[in-house]
């Protein structure tokens, strides 16, 4: 069963965001993920939304997103993330 993440992204660095954003996506693409969305949130219909951009990505399935976050590839990403957004990552998997 495909599993999305979905991160919602504040932009604290933009050179930073951009050269995470570029690294992070060739690293998942290696566990078969395909950006699905990315947009700029317009405004929040019901309750509260914090972030500014939003980030859709499909994997395979729930395992793929983990294998991805957990990757010795990856780690090194962590503190270019934090140092260019504040941003809230989650996965869920997609109910047939």
């Amino acid at each position: 069963m495909s599993a999305l993440m979905i991160a919602r992204i504040t932009v604290k660095d933009p050179a930073k965001f951009q050269d995470y954003l570029t690294e992070s996506k060739k690293i998942a693409t290696l566990y078969g993920a395909e950006l699905l969305y990315r947009g700029k949130v317009d405004r929040a219909l019901n309750g509260n939304h914090d972030h500014a951009l939003t980030v859709i990505a499909r994997f395979p399935d729930l395992a793929s997103i983990d294998d991805w976050y957990a990757s010795d590839a990856y780690q090194p990403l962590k503190a270019l993330r934090d140092e260019g957004t504040t941003m809230q990552m989650t996965s869920y998997e997609v109910l047939d």
